[in-house]
């Protein structure tokens, strides 16, 4: 059994998670899942954590006084299960600055947009509101401001004269998962740690997120388009 630890956080139909678990069960991904954590216990990441006999943990936020002692409960769950990586697959609540620092260098989070470009909800609206010819999802260190974490990796699309928010939504879906499978594996298998605030892959610190590339490997970017 691979000693590497992940922990889950999600709120919606679990695809990311079961991302993650194809990638385990494939051998890609060293590393296993020991518990699934959520802020709403029947979304679909839920059922599918149970599907797989996961530990899960699910509390709703109204059951609590504030933002503060949800967190106060959830994470502390999280923190039971020893994880040495915390994903947000996802996850939609913003995390208090407490919980953030609290698992510092220890907790990613996929975003649907090219960080630093459009931090936040509704990206794909947002990309084709501003006329941009290029979108993305990127993976990047939780810090306790939003999404504004160092990036690791980055996996860029174009976007068509015809697409809509849902059209880009549904292509950039698959991507998104290739995304972050390479990056939790290039974390589980030790090519990429955070260190002093950066990303280091392969030992050497980036200046730049990776980048994925067709064949889903993550690259050193050498020119921005």
């Amino acid at each position: 059994m691979p000693g590497f630890r992940i922990a889950v956080l999600a709120s919606g139909r679990g695809s990311n998670l079961q991302a993650l678990l194809r990638a385990i069960d494939a051998g890609q991904l060293p590393a296993r899942i020991v518990g699934v954590f959520s802020d709403k216990p029947k979304c679909g990441a839920i059922a599918i954590a149970r599907d797989h006999g996961l530990h899960t943990v699910a509390l709703k936020p109204r059951d609590y006084a504030d933002r503060a002692a949800h967190d106060e409960a959830l994470f502390s769950a999280v923190a039971d299960v020893q994880p040495d990586l915390i994903v947000c697959a996802g996850y939609l609540r913003i995390i208090s600055d407490a919980t953030v620092r609290r698992f510092e260098d220890r907790m990613i989070n996929l975003h649907p947009s090219l960080l630093p470009r459009h931090p936040g909800l509704d990206t794909h609206a947002r990309v084709l509101a501003a006329g941009e010819t290029e979108h993305g999802a990127s993976v990047h260190a939780v810090i306790p401001a939003l999404d504004a974490g160092p990036v690791l990796a980055q996996v860029r699309l174009d976007v068509g004269t015809g697409d809509t928010p849902e059209s880009l939504a549904e292509r950039l879906s698959p991507r998104e998962h290739a995304l972050l499978v390479a990056c939790t594996t290039a974390i589980a298998g030790g090519r990429a740690r955070l260190a002093g605030g950066r990303w280091l892959f392969d030992g050497q610190a980036l200046d730049q997120p990776l980048r994925l590339d067709n064949r889903d490997q993550l690259q050193r970017e050498t020119a921005h388009a």
